[in-house]
């Protein structure tokens, strides 16, 4: 039976928050940086009776194919920065490396740690890799073997479990707790540890600030409704915080897996909830405990969250190819999600979405990212 969770709060565009950390300028010091596509695609517009349908891809983000180096090399650069008292706004990958290479002793310099279920891992590793520093990268049950291959390519140790994600960060976690060398550098957040998951929202918000670039240039004054995908919340918190910083703010919708609906179903309680997670071929959204972190900006300025089904991931896949856009099962989540918000009037009502609607759909990996299971 397909689960179709739905949670709807019309105050959240009312909602303001400070803007976040801007990333920008550093992620621009990165050989080979470019914002990424923000494509139209006109038959979906005509189908799901909206202006424009617009999809951002992580297919090519600074040569891996998700969106997750952007928090994971800017958290990175704010840890080391911290660490050894350098200055933050000066930093790059490369000066970082130097420092590291010239300064600190072989034996001192820290192992990047972090538990992850694709695309975050390979990151951390990629970063790692680019400091010249080892990584150490735990992951959960499931996880497909294209996965843990490009892992294992960018030099990282992999260390494989049978455990949830959940147990598999606490795990990551613990590893580090009596290592004043090593850093844990991870995507979700737990009292005691938020310094670098809010570092890695930061880093995330240049996607967003890119949307609204090209949008601009488009003649468009801003989207109408944002979708994007949700495993932990980071990503999501993201949004919020770019979004709900500014005077003018469009409708935000989380799309999850119908069997890993974390965030939905805690907006739907109102308090944060651990929930029990089954298989998904949107393995990078298999999460089950909302960010703690994100918790608050989420539950306030989050206009709808929706699940969605592997069987109508698997059709916007296909669709997606069809119209020749690299996406994986989880970037295709949010043309799921969508076409299930349009299929009904109060939900179109509810967000806003009429024929002059602009919608920017947030493809946060390509298909050999998160290839389908």
């Amino acid at each position: 039976m397909v689960l179709d969770h739905w949670y709807a709060n019309p105050a959240a565009r009312a909602w303001r928050t400070p803007p976040p950390e801007s990333a920008r300028a550093f992620h621009r010091t990165f050989t080979g940086y470019r914002p990424t596509p923000l494509t139209s695609l006109p038959a979906l517009a005509a189908e799901l009776a909206v202006g424009h349908v617009l999809l951002k891809d992580e297919s090519h983000r600074l040569g891996l194919p998700a969106f997750k180096i952007l928090g994971a090399s800017w958290a990175t650069c704010r840890a080391l920065c911290t660490r050894y008292g350098l200055d933050l706004g000066a930093a790059t990958v490369a000066s970082l490396g130097t420092y590291l290479g010239a300064e600190v002793a072989a034996e001192l310099r820290p192992v990047l740690v972090t538990a992850t279920d694709g695309n975050h891992g390979r990151a951390v590793a990629r970063v790692a890799s680019l400091l010249g520093l080892a990584a150490r990268i735990y992951v959960p049950k499931g996880v497909s073997d294209a996965a843990l291959e490009a892992i294992r390519n960018e030099g990282a140790k992999l260390v494989e479990t049978d455990l949830d994600y959940d147990d598999a960060v606490a795990l990551a976690a613990r590893s580090t707790e009596d290592d004043e060398v090593d850093l844990l550098i991870q995507d979700t957040s737990w009292a005691g540890y938020t310094d670098v998951p809010r570092w890695i929202v930061d880093g995330y918000a240049t996607l967003f600030e890119e949307v609204d670039e090209a949008l601009e240039m488009r003649g468009l004054s801003g989207p109408h409704l944002v979708a994007c995908p949700v495993g932990v919340g980071a990503f999501a918190h993201a949004m919020v915080d770019h979004y709900r910083s500014r005077a003018s703010s469009p409708a935000l919708l989380s799309v999850e897996p119908d069997t890993a609906a974390c965030l939905a179903q805690s907006l739907l309680a109102g308090q944060p909830l651990t929930v029990k997670t089954g298989e998904t071929i949107m393995t990078g959204m298999n999460c089950g405990t909302p960010s703690e972190l994100g918790w608050p900006a989420l539950l306030a300025g989050m206009d709808a969250a929706i699940t969605v089904s592997d069987e109508e991931c698997r059709r916007a896949v296909a669709d997606l190819t069809n119209l020749a856009q690299d996406v994986g099962p989880c970037g295709a989540s949010t043309l799921a999600g969508v076409r299930k918000v349009a299929a009904m009037r109060a939900r179109r009502d509810a967000l806003g979405l009429d024929d002059q609607a602009v919608v920017v759909l947030v493809s946060t990996e390509g298909f050999q990212a998160n290839p389908l299971g």
